[in-house]
């Protein structure tokens, strides 16, 4: 029998905790449907805009990014400089070919895959502040939130792949 396209019909995940188990679904589902919108893709579509809307290279750098910044959130830890620059740089169109943003994005789920193995789900409520204003939250939140926009984004960059073709 054939694996189910939909990473939530696979089964539990190794060693993440079944509170957790559908962040890590989304997670994996967001990079698999951006590899497979990315596969054939020439360079210069991913940062073609249509209508003024976003490319789709900003999607997939932001979806990176913003995965990272949420779970380094989680932790309870700050952002670094790298971080920051790396925020402000994703609204620029850059020189990143589809292979090395699909790479990109398997690193940060990666690291978030291994963050949620490593999260103690009685720690879940502990509270977290958020950005420079440091608005409250939870490591809950945090992580919810980051596989959410995660996978928003991962919709918004299949989208405009599938309008540039």
């Amino acid at each position: 029998m054939s694996m189910p396209s939909e990473a939530w019909l696979r089964g539990p995940i190794p060693g993440i905790a079944p509170i957790l188990q559908p962040l890590a679904y989304v997670l994996i589902q967001a990079q698999e449907d951006v590899e497979a919108a990315l596969a054939g893709v020439p360079a210069e579509v991913l940062w073609r805009r249509h209508n003024n809307a976003a490319s789709a290279g900003f999607h997939g750098l932001h979806m990176a990014g913003a995965l990272d910044r949420l779970f380094t959130y989680a932790r309870g830890e700050s952002l670094t400089d790298a971080q920051k620059a790396a925020a402000r740089a994703e609204g620029q169109d850059q020189s990143i070919d589809p292979a090395s943003l699909i790479a990109l994005i398997r690193e940060s789920v990666d690291r978030a895959m291994a963050q949620l193995r490593a999260t103690d789900p009685d720690r879940l409520i502990d509270e977290r502040k958020i950005g420079r204003a440091g608005l409250p939250a939870t490591v809950m939140g945090a992580l919810v939130h980051g596989a959410e926009h995660t996978a928003r984004h991962a919709g918004q960059l299949v989208s405009t792949i599938k309008l540039l073709r």
